[in-house]
């Protein structure tokens, strides 16, 4: 039986740092990858994302879906055999009450 593929992965967020590179099995769902993002979010920062929904996971120009694998949002395109593949990450703030009045 072959060993399951791990590919490895950084998040780059909105500021120019990163998160990782750590290395993941092709079948993690994007939305563990987003649970992930948010555990090791840094802690300094003001309005970091509090559920998946608030994150959006960018890998070559497309956003990422959470129920599909690293393995189906992969781009082979503009991947280097071996090489570290950096998403990029977009917070969303929880969108506002559409009752309050506030626009």
């Amino acid at each position: 039986m072959a060993a399951e593929e791990l590919i490895e992965v950084k998040f780059r967020l909105h500021d120019g740092s990163d998160i990782g590179p750590s290395k993941y099995s092709s079948s993690t769902t994007v939305g563990s990858l987003k649970e992930k993002i948010i555990s090791q979010w840094p802690k300094e920062t003001e309005n970091g994302p509090k559920t998946i929904n608030e994150v959006k996971l960018i890998n070559a120009g497309k956003i990422l879906e959470n129920n599909k694998t690293l393995a189906e949002s992969r781009s082979p395109v503009s991947e280097i055999p071996g090489g570290v593949i950096t998403m990029h990450v977009v917070a969303r703030p929880p969108m506002a009450d559409k009752n309050s009045g506030k626009y």
